[in-house]
């Protein structure tokens, strides 16, 4: 049986290690300007925001199959799951985990990440050891 992520999570390892799983499921589908905000200091529901372009609807309902299945994978399922019909901006709930996957101008216009200015932001090279190939993938 599958195990609900908010009632999983107690600490912030293991929101960063799905937060790990999350990149790389966007990595792999290879999703566009991928940002890891740590929000955990300015928002107490969450401790990171992960933010991904699709260049379609369609890619971005992509990106959100391969973080369920990755997710599905480790025996998680999200809390709620928000946009994935219309493929514009769905949100992936995952507790102390929400992803953020958009259709590139719906990103721009939105501007998340200006609205969480105060959350660092990850470098994924640092924090996640993504090479430079990958970065140029995506």
């Amino acid at each position: 049986m599958k195990q609900n992520l908010a009632k999983l999570i107690e600490h912030t390892n293991q929101s960063f290690e799905i937060t790990k799983d999350i990149v790389n499921a966007c990595m792999d589908a290879k999703g566009k300007d991928i940002n890891v905000l740590d929000v955990s200091k300015v928002f107490g529901m969450s401790d990171y925001f992960v933010v991904v372009s699709g260049r379609s609807d369609r890619q971005v309902q992509g990106i959100s199959n391969r973080i369920l299945e990755s997710l599905e994978k480790n025996g998680l399922s999200p809390v709620s799951i928000e946009g994935f019909d219309d493929g514009q901006w769905v949100l992936i709930d995952c507790g102390d985990v929400v992803a953020h996957i958009f259709y590139e101008p719906m990103r721009s216009h939105y501007d998340i990440e200006s609205l969480w200015f105060k959350a660092q932001r990850l470098d994924l090279k640092k924090h996640f050891k993504v090479g430079p190939k990958a970065l140029e993938a995506a």
